[in-house]
């Protein structure tokens, strides 16, 4: 575990004076941002090396020793390389088998035979919405990238108009519906319902992924971004046929399946020591899910489409060059998130806007957003402002408690930037540079985040 950044500036120095504390720590975490900025616009130096030096910059500029920055910086790379890295990693495998196998092709030509050119976004948001409900944003995204890739390449359409609506369904079950892990630690923190969470979650978050989706999404005709490589399957010669439609959705959502009978167990069965619950848990584990995606690939979609043997290990170990340079950035940018966290940056913000006398619902989307911007981290930015502001919750009816979690799960998501891992992941998938990124990606999740905003407060009018 990393020194924390307040606690060795107080041990370091003889600053006092918690204004200039703050204001040190606030200018650290803007010249960390600059310098990314700097570097990857106008240097064009590689975003692995432009977060690694960012991070130190936001250490050092703090006050902590160069030890101590590196620490946190390595710190917050180990824990995203062992999580969202291995994730990234088994994605891959999988979604590479998807493409060599011909059953991305057998999904997406269904998608294209029963939707219309005009339907395809809708049809990608539902799809999006359906694989991010139990799903961490970076899970989802791994899985659906294979079929984000081929339908934008069939359908002749842009791969950000095909590509922002399931991204906003992903996000938007990230931040408003249980049983997402997001929204159940709001949950719990609040003493919120869950059942009503959920409930005013759904209708916050279907008019949300429409507006920031399929409707955002048409800014696409105006960003010229070509389909990457990165998936194609091999010759169809290559494979005997196609895994049958049924038989690849199946594989698809096997871990979705897995993950969602962990979360409502989690939910409904309140013995940890349950047989049930026990086993549902280790089989919804993100890693022991996707691992087991992996080996039931190469039985349903490797073997049974006659790849061999051979052909499935060829699949395997070429899935993963590709993601190579994903790995590094994302890491790398859990590793400046880590160090703007060890700054307290996060938890500083928080409690002066907490002071403020505004609504609450209104109060929580701020604290969560200032939060999300000053640390990258959707979750951290949910965990936080639910600690905070938990205290506000005892005047409170059940409802309004219900909306403080979606006020603060919408405000978690506001605005990715060179901070979040998440911006990292889409750009280098998508093909992006970092001016493209802010216009779509960026700017999607703005727009998700205000409109859920609208929403809960219209809600807040009704209850």
């Amino acid at each position: 575990m990393s020194i924390p950044f307040v606690a060795a500036l107080a041990a370091g120095t003889d600053l006092v004076d918690p204004v200039a504390s703050e204001g040190r720590l606030l200018l650290a975490a803007l010249l960390g941002i600059g310098v990314i900025v700097t570097l990857i616009i106008a240097a064009k130096i590689h975003p692995f090396l432009a977060l690694t030096a960012g991070a130190l910059t936001v250490g050092i500029t703090a006050g902590a020793s160069v030890e101590v920055a590196i620490a946190s910086f390595t710190g917050g790379f180990g824990t995203t390389a062992a999580g969202v890295g291995i994730l990234i990693a088994l994605g891959a495998m999988f979604g590479k088998l998807l493409a060599d196998s011909g059953g991305a092709d057998q999904i997406v030509d269904t998608i294209i035979g029963h939707a219309s050119p005009r339907a395809l976004p809708w049809a990608m948001a539902v799809v999006g919405a359906i694989i991010g409900l139990p799903m961490f944003f970076e899970i989802g995204l791994v899985l659906l990238m294979p079929v984000i890739y081929l339908v934008a390449r069939r359908s002749g359409q842009s791969l950000v108009t095909i590509g922002i609506p399931a991204l906003a369904g992903l996000s938007a079950m990230h931040g408003l519906v249980p049983p997402h892990p997001g929204p159940l630690t709001a949950i719990d923190y609040l003493g919120a319902d869950l059942g009503m969470t959920l409930a005013l979650g759904v209708a916050v978050a279907v008019p949300t992924v429409i507006i920031a989706g399929p409707v955002f999404g048409m800014v696409g005709r105006y960003v010229d971004v070509q389909v990457p490589e990165r998936f194609e399957g091999q010759p169809q010669s290559e494979s005997a046929h196609r895994p049958t439609f049924v038989v690849t959705l199946a594989s698809v959502l096997l871990p979705v399946v897995l993950m969602m009978g962990k979360a409502l167990a989690d939910i409904f069965i309140d013995d940890e020591t349950d047989p049930l619950r026990r086993t549902l848990d280790v089989l919804g584990t993100p890693l022991i899910a996707l691992a087991i995606a992996v080996v039931v690939g190469m039985f349903t979609l490797g073997l049974g489409s006659g790849m061999g043997r051979d052909g499935v290990a060829k699949s395997l170990e070429s899935s993963l060059p590709g993601v190579a340079g994903i790995l590094l950035i994302v890491a790398a940018g859990g590793g400046f998130k880590q160090s703007l966290v060890d700054t307290g940056i996060g938890t500083i913000v928080a409690e002066r806007v907490a002071d403020s006398n505004v609504s609450v619902l209104l109060l929580a989307w701020f604290v969560a957003v200032l939060i999300r911007l000053a640390t990258g981290s959707a979750t951290v930015a949910t965990v936080t402002a639910s600690g905070l502001l938990a205290p506000l919750t005892e005047q409170l009816s059940s409802g309004e408690v219900s909306l403080m979690v979606l006020a603060i799960g919408a405000g978690s998501v506001f605005f990715s930037h060179v901070n979040d891992a998440g911006f990292w992941l889409v750009k280098e998938y998508f093909g992006m540079s970092v001016g493209q990124t802010l216009k779509t990606w960026s700017a999607m999740e703005t727009l998700l985040s205000v409109s859920g905003l609208v929403f809960v407060m219209a809600l807040n009018l009704v209850i």
